[in-house]
């Protein structure tokens, strides 16, 4: 077993007027990922050869993109979070919704508020949505992967109790309460599960596909995307301890569709259309022609 490391949560804490404000990793995880994700799109935007004829739109456009971004995470994620995982205690304190300093955020409420607002810029700007979906999966992992390393620095969204050697004992009401174990118990860190999964190897793969030229096929990159983080999602969830609001006595994993020992957790449940959304943006776009070769059998 590996104790937890001695990592506080808050970078700093800053008095200013009377009011303290502190800057957390978390933040710091959202803000960095954010940047990172507009300069790879600025990046791409500059690399016409890689998309077969032309970029979907110029660098600059990426800053103002950000903006809406930033807009659709925050938004969806929080909803998601309300709609999916705690409905019916959000009804009774509605004024909770906004208090994001509270926690409370799903990634696939995000995933859907980044591709409205995504969709809506493009309407605007006469941008195709498909091409452009493309830059922004290339962009994501690594906001992905730094948000489950600022999971683990909080000793949140914990494993299930394990008795393997690299098992963390997180602090607090993680080490209690393991059915079978006395004393403290140590947790699978599916936080780093899923960095490496939902960060480093889905970056590794889709820029691996880019330098093969997927770009030309708009919707790969997307589809390998929705794909790559449907099935990581849903292969840690067998790791992850499930949300307390979905443990009881007689359903000990949080199972929300089969039986108690058989089931889906609502992760899963979220992940399946993600990842049948994802094999079909695949099989379209390896059904078409690359762009390259549509464009020189017109000339």
């Amino acid at each position: 077993m590996i104790p937890f490391p001695d990592i506080s949560p808050e970078i700093f804490t800053i008095n200013l007027f009377g009011i303290e404000l502190a800057l957390r990793w978390y933040a710091l995880a959202y803000l960095v990922g954010l940047i990172a994700g507009w300069r790879i799109l600025v990046w791409l935007m500059r690399r016409p050869a890689l998309w077969g004829d032309r970029a979907p739109m110029r660098p600059e456009q990426a800053e103002e993109l950000l903006t809406w971004v930033v807009l659709g995470v925050v938004a969806g994620g929080r909803l998601g979070f309300v709609l999916f995982y705690e409905p019916a205690y959000y009804l009774s304190h509605p004024a909770q919704i906004l208090q994001l300093w509270h926690g409370g955020m799903s990634f696939h409420g995000g995933f859907l508020g980044v591709v409205l607002v995504s969709y809506l810029y493009c309407r605007k700007h006469g941008i195709p949505p498909l091409r452009l979906a493309d830059a922004m999966a290339l962009a994501a992992p690594l906001g992905l992967g730094l948000g489950r390393l600022a999971n683990f620095i909080n000793a949140e969204l914990w494993g299930r109790p394990t008795d393997l050697p690299w098992g963390v004992i997180f602090p607090g009401e993680a080490a209690q309460f393991c059915p079978g174990v006395t004393g403290l118990c140590a947790r699978h860190p599916s936080q780093l599960y899923e960095a490496v999964l939902e960060g480093v190897l889905l970056l590794v793969v889709l820029f691996a596909l880019v330098r093969r030229g997927a770009l030309r096929r708009p919707g790969l990159c997307l589809g390998v995307f929705v794909l790559g983080y449907g099935l990581s999602r849903f292969i840690v969830e067998f790791f992850r301890q499930a949300d307390a609001q979905f443990i009881t006595p007689d359903n000990p994993l949080g199972h929300v569709l089969g039986g108690p020992v058989w089931g889906l957790s609502m992760g899963q449940l979220l992940s399946l259309p993600m990842i049948l959304i994802g094999l079909a943006f695949i099989l379209r776009a390896r059904m078409r022609p690359p762009v390259a070769e549509v464009a020189g059998a017109a000339a």
